[in-house]
């Protein structure tokens, strides 16, 4: 089974990163003799005594969880049937085996690239629950980079519970950072209403592509393969009749894959200096 949270609060591009997460569960599951049913649980969907009801009598053992944007609570499910994966970095009602990005290894790895072309000053835009969902991964690689580079001039996070122009345009006039690393794209148009040029004079990186309105460069989180990933491991799981909530639960997680975008130069632009000044008057 492959459950999914109806939560009205969750971002509308979840649902992309959710199918593709099941694609790749459902084409895994297929290789090695099994298959997936989807089922949405809460709100709109079935409760979760109705669901323990529903898996009982068809005869599934093996759960996949998608990612809740709150925390989620299958607790009530009869644990002693079944073997679960949750697909996101933590959970504890029930605390289960997780498979998930490697989100602050990732982020690391896009700092050092974007230093090795030249930025000095990046700056990290997120949406506080983003963060602090994942235990502030982002933000403490962030952060960690900036202190450990001497080269890389500290920008402060710009940390906000919702998106809004008005406060990005403040923070990005301030601090003036020559790349913007976030989720939300509508930060391009806010970097050019301030007179940035991008890639010319500044960049823009988005950590999970299937976020973006617009083309730029980004982190491919790789959500087909985590839900590949997940899927042999909870075989495994039903292979070894290991059913329960585990005594050590443990965390799988995978790096993601650079895409690079018309919104970062690229190393030959670099290297041939043709790179363009910021304008007279850029603040």
């Amino acid at each position: 089974a492959a459950i999914d949270f109806n939560e009205p609060d969750r971002p509308v591009h979840a649902a992309r990163y959710h199918r593709e997460l099941v694609v790749g569960a459902e084409a895994r599951a297929v290789e090695l003799g099994f298959k997936i049913e989807k089922f949405s649980v809460g709100h709109a969907g079935v409760s979760v005594q109705r669901l323990d009801a529903i898996l009982q009598a068809r005869g599934i053992h093996g759960v996949i969880l998608l990612p809740a944007w709150d925390e989620p609570d299958l607790s009530n499910l009869d644990w002693t049937r079944f073997a679960g994966i949750y697909t996101d970095y933590i959970i504890e009602r029930p605390a289960l085996h997780s498979v998930c990005p490697d989100h602050y290894r990732s982020l690391l790895a896009a700092l050092q690239r974007l230093a090795a072309l030249g930025h000095r000053r990046p700056g990290l835009f997120l949406q506080k629950h983003a963060d602090e969902r994942l235990q502030y991964r982002w933000g403490a690689a962030f952060r960690a980079f900036q202190e450990s580079h001497a080269a890389i001039k500290p920008v402060p996070p710009l940390v906000v519970d919702a998106f809004a122009k008005e406060e990005f345009v403040r923070w990005f006039r301030r601090h003036k950072p020559d790349v913007v690393v976030g989720h939300n794209t509508a930060a391009i148009d806010w970097m050019e209403s301030c007179g940035a040029e991008l890639p010319a004079t500044h960049g823009f990186v988005c950590l999970n592509v299937l976020m973006k309105t617009r083309p730029c460069a980004g982190l491919d989180l790789q959500p087909r393969t985590l839900g590949a990933r997940a899927t042999e491991l909870l075989i495994g799981q039903l292979q070894r009749n290991e059913t329960g909530i585990p005594e050590w639960p443990s965390t799988t997680t995978i790096p993601a894959r650079w895409v690079d975008g018309p919104t970062l130069r690229t190393s030959g632009e670099l290297a041939s200096g043709e790179f363009r000044a910021p304008r007279p008057g850029l603040v």
